[in-house]
């Protein structure tokens, strides 16, 4: 267990990881397969969260050691930002545990937050439908109240790592047809070993079944399970998107920087120059981590965030591509013929500005709430 004299400031924390990390050796199996991620995820969270360090930045009450949130991006950037763990399965944190701190019941934060801190669970996001991808409002999955429980019917779609999830923050529609679409929404907390979930892997072109469908039949859903009131869904939403677009990206950023090293080595490697080659992805990335250095600063001082990260979005999908972009103009044949690492990540760079809400959406986000442009 790390001990501090009070929190610890941003130097303190970041200096102690280091030196813990250095004697305590947390290096990934060479496998690299979404099992032995996840497997290693579990490892290192575990760790981190006995030791104290994944406790940093979360509030006391739901199992935390108390202090700003800039402490837990110190831990995340360290972390991915060495490739002990992958970005996507430690993003979930940083999108799942404020949700729950903010809108599920004292008792139930306090009895499930550590669980995910500490890696005995991993937990996944229930939003997307068939029909309902950016137009979140649409979604049809409904849940229905029958005595102290809700019934849940529908499916799910594009739901990151639900094969080894044993909770989602669930999505549906409680509201009849009468209500507005966005007034008519209820999230829960549901335990996927329940009786009627039905979890299908679905295997994307980069070779990763990171995705799943998840189908609801006639799923009992305990009324305690309800994360905030009947009609907070969509409130609940519009305050975890900012979250996947924060902290979350911090980690990100550190784990393209890391691409970014790699990338430089390889290129040196074959005798290239990468001064003038690489200046467009090196300054891409700076002005997002310039960026994103704002948004931790505003999560730092308490403020809500809100429509101006997506700016961040559009920043993190123009960088992503334009790094991968230059590794296919800079490595012959490492992605379109070599089954390499850079080519896995090149696919998955092309989803960039798609997922999370697509830059068209982003964009328009943007010009009626930030720039008041109107609708048209």
């Amino acid at each position: 267990m790390t001990t501090f004299t009070g929190v610890p400031s941003v130097a303190e924390c970041r200096t102690g990881l280091r030196k813990w990390l250095e004697d305590n050796d947390l290096t990934p199996p060479a496998d690299h397969s979404l099992q032995a991620h996840q497997a290693q995820h579990a490892r290192v969270l575990g760790a981190l969260y006995d030791a104290g360090w994944m406790r940093w930045g979360w509030p006391e009450r739901a199992g935390g050691l108390g202090g700003p949130a800039i402490l837990r991006a110190v831990v995340g950037e360290e972390i991915v930002g060495r490739r002990l763990d992958e970005p996507g399965p430690y993003s979930m944190l940083e999108v799942l545990t404020p949700t729950m701190i903010d809108y599920a019941s004292p008792a139930l934060a306090a009895e499930m937050v550590p669980r995910l801190l500490s890696g005995q669970e991993t937990w996944c996001q229930g939003f997307s439908e068939p029909g309902s991808g950016s137009d979140l409002a649409s979604l049809s999955t409904r849940a229905e109240q029958r005595g102290d429980s809700w019934v849940v019917n529908g499916q799910k779609v594009w739901t990151s790592y639900a094969q080894f999830s044993s909770k989602c923050i669930l999505l549906t529609r409680t509201g009849g047809t009468d209500t507005p679409k966005s007034q008519g929404l209820t999230a829960f907390f549901v335990d996927l070993d329940s009786p009627g979930v039905d979890v299908r892997p679905l295997r994307t072109m980069h070779g990763v079944d990171e995705f799943c469908e998840v189908y609801f039949d006639d799923v009992v859903v305990p009324a305690d399970r309800m994360l905030g009131n009947p009609g907070d869904g969509w409130q609940l939403a519009m305050d975890l998107l900012p979250y996947e677009r924060s902290t979350c990206f911090w980690q990100r950023i550190a784990y393209l920087y890391s691409r970014f090293d790699a990338l430089v080595v390889d290129v040196k490697d074959l005798g290239r120059d990468v001064d003038g080659d690489m200046g467009e992805a090196y300054l891409a990335l700076h002005t997002l981590r310039c960026r994103s250095v704002a948004t931790q600063g505003r999560l730092g001082d308490g403020v809500k965030l809100g429509p101006e990260t997506s700016v961040d979005k559009l920043l993190l999908a123009g960088a992503e591509q334009r790094l991968y972009d230059t590794v296919y103009d800079l490595l012959p044949g490492a992605i379109d013929l070599d089954h390499t690492a850079w080519r896995s990540e090149y696919l998955y760079s092309r989803a960039s500005t798609v997922y999370g809400g697509t830059a068209e959406v982003q964009r328009n986000i943007i010009a009626r709430r930030l720039l008041d442009l109107g609708r048209e």
